[in-house]
């Protein structure tokens, strides 16, 4: 994985584990429901956008390396299995 987005994958998903504890001291304190569903919300969120930057990784560097070396099928596969992957959201 390439340094800066492992590095920015890295910061969000330590700012997601903070929301996930935040998440459970409010269920703990019984917060109002309709407020602790906002906030799952928003860690669905910032989840995605972790998922973006491991997609744009992967794009730039498995399936561009698998164009250079002329293997088209295999990078149209790779682009198949990711759009698929995209598509369970």
């Amino acid at each position: 994985m390439r340094t800066g987005i492992k590095n920015r994958a890295l910061r969000r998903l330590k700012i997601i584990e903070g929301q996930i504890r935040g998440l459970q001291r409010m269920v703990e304190r019984g917060v109002y429901c309709v407020d602790i569903i906002r906030q799952s919300g928003a860690v669905k969120q910032a989840l995605l956008m972790v998922e973006n930057l491991i997609l744009e990784n992967h794009l730039e560097t498995h399936v561009r390396d698998e164009m250079r070396k002329g293997d088209y099928r295999r990078a149209v596969r790779e682009l198949l299995t990711v759009y698929n992957l995209s598509k369970e959201r």
